[in-house]
């Protein structure tokens, strides 16, 4: 009975993200008109790490290297992922359709899984991967070819979040969550803004509406949301997070469409339709499993 509570506590918890992870996409596209993508990212990690570390000082005591070096690995990958996505989020035209190409990690998590640790996916992940690669196609092929260089940033995001998901759920349960979430936006952070440093030039004056898009950018869809995220980890298996972490590009379309008018095509609608099902599908054992366990 306790075991189901904390299952369904962190199922709850998991769906807060994906919402803030939604609000997220429309305060970044915000904040980006008046800053540079990586310089935005590195500072947006910086400043939430640093309120992450002021919140819970206690847990920092006693930290020792050993057990950092495993967290630091996540924040690199975490850095490689958020770089590909600011990158695409400053050059994209349609938010909701980013969304669905960068959460078709979800979809690749139990391939990196069989990669790098030797776990068998799901006979339900090869019938998934060419569903959604049909449903890219639609994407890519809506009105010509014309697969946006955005499209493109998304797709190498979705491959380095897998990735990351991967790591951070190994983790997820061998240090307090506020210091793993602290460690790997630290790190994360120093690598957008040494990349920035190196190839891109910061404005003098940034107007006040911009720094409050930063501001709910940092302390709301970053402390907040990768807190909650790595806690509501921390309590239920990696496969049943995955699939509720499906809803975060259907919050990120409605969210879009509301605040930017982005309408998609017909055609755009049902390539997101097709990946959205490839997400279902490669998790199908596991959402049968998530409803037999309430």
């Amino acid at each position: 009975m306790v075991k189901q509570w904390m299952h369904f506590k962190a199922e709850l918890v998991l769906i807060l993200v994906t919402i803030l992870a939604g609000f997220g996409w429309i305060f970044s596209k915000e904040a980006l008109t008046g800053l540079p993508p990586l310089f935005f990212m590195g500072m947006r990690f910086l400043v939430a790490c640093f309120v992450l570390v002021l919140a819970g000082r206690k847990y920092f005591v006693g930290l020792r290297w050993r057990d950092m070096r495993p967290a630091l690995l996540v924040g690199g990958v975490m850095g490689l992922a958020m770089m590909f996505w600011v990158e695409g989020l400053s050059k994209t035209q349609n938010l909701g359709v980013g969304a669905f190409i960068a959460s078709l990690g979800v979809v690749l998590v139990p391939i990196v899984a069989k990669l790098l640790f030797k776990e068998q996916p799901p006979k339900s992940i090869w019938v998934a991967l060419p569903i959604a690669v049909i449903g890219l196609a639609f994407l890519a092929l809506d009105g010509g070819l014309k697969f946006e260089v955005g499209q493109l940033f998304f797709l190498a995001t979705a491959v380095m979040s897998a990735f990351q998901f991967n790591l951070l759920s190994r983790q997820s349960t061998r240090m307090p969550v506020l210091v793993l979430t602290a460690i790997q936006l630290g790190v994360a952070g120093v690598f957008l803004l040494t990349i920035s440093v190196l190839t891109e030039t910061v404005p003098h004056a940034v107007p006040t509406n911009v720094v409050g898009w930063f501001l709910a950018s940092t302390l709301i869809a970053t402390s907040l949301r990768f807190l909650l995220q790595t806690y509501g980890q921390s309590l239920t298996p990696v496969s049943h997070a995955a699939v509720i972490m499906n809803l975060e590009p259907v919050w990120t379309a409605l969210f879009a469409s509301i605040w930017f008018a982005q309408l998609m095509s017909i055609g755009q609608v049902f390539g997101c339709v097709l990946i959205f099902v490839a997400m279902l599908m490669s998790r199908w054992r596991q959402i049968r499993m998530l409803f037999k366990s309430h």
